[in-house]
């Protein structure tokens, strides 16, 4: 299975499972992050999630060589009604949830370290809103978390270029709790969780709720905008190019068209 759940006590852990690719997620990641986290938001028995990646990475983005040539209807529906759905359940979940994160963290994989409430980052993590090596805009939300973690002109510069950065700058940036020796973090990220499905959790959920209204716009209006931003930048010839030049693993050549 590419992604995994297991539950210990009143913890459960998602696993992204396809470490001979980073973790790169696919379709079928996708409708699996969807079915895992639709079934802990209302499984009373966990009271706190930990999301991570096997092998040496998080997760490296989404999986280039499986994206569709269609239409910006069919980009947005699908933006819509997939790619965007698990991280709106991931970001409405009424539990407290932390990132573990060693290895890439990049694309679509920092928006989902983002869309946690905490992060422990091993000190071999490498973090990066690198959506503009293929002439995309960060999605998932990538843009509404970074915006409320960071002054706009700093979250701008991540945006803009793309830049990989290492859990210590990430820490200092504000986007990562605790930096933690690689051997340890999956101890630890357990231990975190296990103490906090000891809280009241009900309160604690109520309590994201809050900090999601006291944020400023909602992150559903927000996505909405995305919908309509990402196929037009998908049908645009940098993205054909960044595509392209991933895929012959070349410098891409951008004309801002």
């Amino acid at each position: 299975m590419q992604v995994e759940t297991t539950i210990s006590g009143a913890v459960a852990t998602v696993t992204l499972n396809r470490p001979e690719k980073m973790n790169a997620l696919t379709r079928e990641m996708r409708e699996a992050l969807i079915a895992a986290f639709q079934s802990l938001r209302f499984n009373d028995d966990v009271r706190a999630v930990v999301l991570a990646g096997s092998g040496a990475d998080f997760c490296a983005g989404a999986d280039i060589d499986r994206m569709a040539e269609d239409d910006l209807r069919a980009r947005r529906d699908r933006l819509q009604g997939l790619s965007q759905t698990y991280m709106r359940i991931l970001h409405a979940l009424e539990k407290p949830v932390i990132a573990a994160v060693r290895g890439h963290a990049v694309g679509i994989g920092l928006s989902l370290v983002l869309g946690c409430d905490i992060v422990l980052a091993s000190d071999t993590a490498r973090l990066g809103a690198t959506f503009r090596r293929i002439g995309y805009a960060p999605d998932g939300g990538g843009i509404w978390f970074l915006a409320r973690r960071l002054p706009m002109n700093i979250a701008k510069e991540l945006v803009f270029t793309g830049r990989v950065f290492d859990a210590a700058e990430g820490q200092r940036l504000g986007l990562v709790n605790h930096v933690i020796p690689d051997g340890e973090l999956d101890a630890r990220a357990a231990a975190m969780a296990a103490e906090m499905a000891q809280g009241p959790t009900f309160a604690l959920g109520l309590s994201k709720k809050l900090f999601h209204v006291a944020a400023g716009p909602s992150l559903e209006d927000f996505l909405e905008y995305e919908a309509f931003v990402q196929p037009t930048l998908g049908a645009s010839r940098d993205h054909k190019e960044g595509v392209a030049a991933f895929r012959e693993k070349r410098r891409p050549k951008f004309t801002g068209r």
